[in-house]
């Protein structure tokens, strides 16, 4: 690498990784890019996403599309997550995963788990992800690039991404009950983490999803993440973690109102 890449390049830190996280986890598509059976040449097209609970990204799609034939023959792929707001589309946070495509076996555990991740954070998806023709492929990542802005270029590895930790496991043996329970009992709480947390507005989010770092909140097509103070160690921590949430985010609120 010369200097003048050192130079683009930022030293990856914990916001740069915060940041990575926060795209991936909020994205709900992203530009896939594969090589071309046959031409070698590159072809792009546009998928819905999710995540897997330890962050990999999740792809939900039909075996006649050509991007699906395309993984299928060289899963080397790359994903592209970050949209634009208003003004300069350049100026918006961005990153680049460069992944391989694996499929998953249809009646397999990692399948069901991932399944039902997807259809949780895009429940318009239950039309067609039970047809035959329908595959999940979690996007491996090996590396990524991640633009925050002008003059904002980190490189990332996949530890960077991925959880690891025996953790992933442990929440996702609980975690659709846990979530059936919150978004069921304590729409009160998950208010207080959308509006204090995320500054979100609007009334009705829901718990799409929990992982070590934190949790993922939607509102019909608007979504937001929400981070723990601390990535979780155990499963068991979950639920300290969110009362305790709940309370800090309720004692700021009531100390803000005007008094009577």
């Amino acid at each position: 690498m010369d200097d003048r890449k050192k130079d683009v390049i930022r030293e990856t830190d914990a916001k740069a990784i915060r940041l990575a996280k926060t795209l991936i986890r909020s994205a709900r598509f992203g530009a896939l890019a594969v090589i071309e059976p046959g031409t070698g040449s590159p072809l792009a097209s546009r998928v819905g996403v999710a995540t897997d609970i330890d962050g990999t990204p999740l792809i939900l799609v039909s075996m006649l599309s050509a991007h699906t034939g395309a993984i299928l023959a060289d899963p080397r792929c790359s994903l592209l997550v970050g949209e634009p707001g208003k003004g300069d589309p350049l100026a918006h946070p961005r990153i680049t995963l460069v992944c391989r495509a694996a499929r998953l076996e249809r009646g397999s555990g990692e399948h069901a788990r991932a399944e039902r991740r997807y259809l949780n954070r895009n429940p318009k998806a239950k039309l067609y992800a039970g047809l035959g023709d329908f595959s999940i492929f979690r996007l491996e990542p090996e590396r990524a690039s991640l633009n925050g802005g002008f003059g904002k270029a980190y490189l990332l590895e996949r530890a960077d991404l991925v959880t690891t930790a025996p953790v992933v496991e442990e929440l996702a043996a609980g975690e659709q009950s846990a979530l059936d329970h919150m978004n069921a009992d304590h729409s009160d709480a998950i208010a207080v983490y959308a509006r204090h947390f995320a500054g979100a507005a609007g009334d009705g989010w829901v718990v799409t999803g929990f992982d070590a770092d934190g949790m993922d909140l939607a509102l019909g097509d608007d979504v937001c993440r929400v981070f723990f103070p601390e990535p979780l160690g155990t499963a068991r921590e979950l639920r300290h973690v969110l009362v305790d949430m709940a309370k800090t985010g309720r004692a700021v609120v009531d100390n803000t109102k005007p008094d009577s």
